[in-house]
């Protein structure tokens, strides 16, 4: 036989499409912690998202290709009166409630946001229930919606285990696209195997650079990048309901597969079972729209805050002991050029919670970032890392996202070390944060509707029972606002 030519045996499908796979088809949600967790999560990300469209930036994207256009059972964007093809609606969802990097976060070896899947999920089964409805059958109910949250929050957190994306340079809305392709896959009812062709579609995809989140090119494409994700897993979802074929050996092909072209040659791995663990073990972004790395930074800035206020001038140096993973990340020198560079830079996230004692969205606007005592205090600050809170970052029954922070006077006298080693949002601090994450939903409602509509969602999203019997045309109906202007 000649050898040049390529043996054409078509290959089983990989073992990890199979697993995601078999994870979606069978796997029943009994877990109440994680339903808890996942109806807090929704609560929380939908808010964020009612607080995206409060910046021009955000809701210059949204809306149909074509203006004015509506389309059979169009799917609604929280917070508009938009009536989007299924395509659409999840970018539009996915682009709000990622706009402004303030709900919930996984940190592994890769990091992410596994809330950002709630665009697929939540359009595809408003699409879906309205379909049925005209069919003489019944909505989906938004018990439907926590479960398909929960899958695909295990799927691409525990895909962030042990397999480091950034590492090769790629985007962890890779993650995003390959758990919300296999859930809107399922949605559409999707058998096994076409679960599969659809998830090898998703790896078959060039996959995003994570430029846009780094210096010298940090950009608003980070805000806008879930809601791509989500949209694609939504058209490959269909295209492979149309009867389109799969790539068995997507992964694992030599040469040409994923492994060998975009992983350095390093096989995926798959560190344990796809259950809830990661729903039950997710972290949320409670008080400050910061990236996570950060969160427990600038919560150590706010508690300095009254110590240092009236003395700005007289500081003399700022010492920040963080993680490896905030240094790689977030810790930058240099002009920052737009909020998108802003909130990924450790150095002046730290100066505003100093500075203001407080940090919300606004902050990274080019108003409040012109303020000259800004760039004075991160020139002053050193960054150092801890080995421990890098080793503790990593550890199962840690995750702790340590740092500590201390200021140094020109008379010689400093503050004390503040430490902060795990932020509100994490599972340690459940009983703390919750409230308070209640709180912020709530209070994204409030700008958003008036004090009727507002307590009405209120009150249907704090009960659990009756969250998970709403029908998801009732629920989102109850979203359904004017025009984005």
């Amino acid at each position: 036989m000649s050898s040049n030519v390529d043996l054409n045996i078509r290959p089983g499908f990989d073992g990890l499409i199979s697993e995601i796979a078999n994870y979606v088809s069978t796997y029943e949600i009994k877990s109440d912690l994680a339903l808890d967790t996942a109806r807090n999560c929704l609560m929380d990300t939908i808010g964020c998202g009612l607080l995206a469209l409060q910046f021009p930036a955000c809701t210059k994207m949204l809306g149909p290709f074509v203006e004015g256009t509506k389309v059979p059972f169009g799917v609604r964007v929280p917070g508009t009166d938009y009536e989007l093809d299924p395509v659409k609606g999840a970018f539009d969802i996915g682009c709000i409630v990622r706009w402004l990097d303030y709900n919930d976060t996984w940190l592994a070896a890769e990091w992410g946001h596994p809330s950002d899947n709630l665009g697929a999920i939540l359009s595809i089964c408003d699409f879906i229930s309205q379909k049925n409805v005209s069919e003489g059958k019944e909505s989906l109910t938004m018990r439907t919606v926590l479960e398909s949250m929960i899958m695909a929050h295990e799927i691409q957190g525990v895909l962030a285990l042990e397999n480091s994306f950034n590492k090769v340079g790629l985007d962890h809305v890779l993650l995003v696209k390959v758990a919300s392709t296999a859930v809107a896959t399922k949605l559409l009812g999707g058998s096994l195997d076409q679960i599969k062709d659809a998830v090898s579609q998703a790896w078959v995809d060039g996959q995003s650079l994570r430029t846009y989140r780094h210096a010298p090119n940090a950009g608003s494409r980070k805000s806008w990048a879930a809601g791509d994700a989500t949209s694609r897993a939504v058209r490959l979802a269909m295209i492979t309901m149309s009867g389109e074929m799969g790539y068995p050996g997507v992964l694992s092909a030599p040469v040409w597969g994923f492994e060998d072209v975009s992983f350095d040659g390093e096989k995926l791995s798959l560190p344990q079972p796809f259950e809830t663990y990661v729903m039950e073990n997710i972290l949320f972004k409670i008080s400050f729209p910061a990236e996570f790395h950060a969160q427990t930074a600038v919560e150590a800035a706010v508690k300095l805050h009254n110590d240092i206020k009236d003395k700005i001038d007289e500081i003399k140096s700022i010492q920040i002991t963080t993680h490896e993973s905030a240094i790689r990340i977030i810790s930058k020198v240099g002009d920052l050029n737009n909020p998108a560079d802003r909130d990924h830079c450790l150095q002046y996230m730290v100066a505003i919670g100093l500075l203001k004692g407080n940090l919300v969205a606004e902050d990274y606007e080019d108003e409040v970032a012109k303020d000259p005592r800004i760039d004075a205090l991160r020139e002053k600050m050193t960054i150092n890392e801890d080995k421990r809170y890098s080793k503790e970052y990593l550890e199962a029954d840690k995750r702790s996202i340590a740092n500590r922070m201390q200021i140094h006077f020109n008379d010689g006298t400093s503050t004390e070390e503040v430490e902060v080693e795990y932020p509100i949002g994490h599972k340690r601090r459940r009983e703390e944060g919750i409230p308070v994450l209640e709180n912020k939903f709530k209070g994204n409602l409030d700008i958003t509707f008036n004090e009727e509509v507002s307590n009405k969602i209120f009150k249907l999203c704090m009960n659990q029972k009756e969250l998970e019997e709403t029908s998801v045309i009732d629920f989102q109906s109850l979203f359904v606002k004017n025009p984005i202007k």
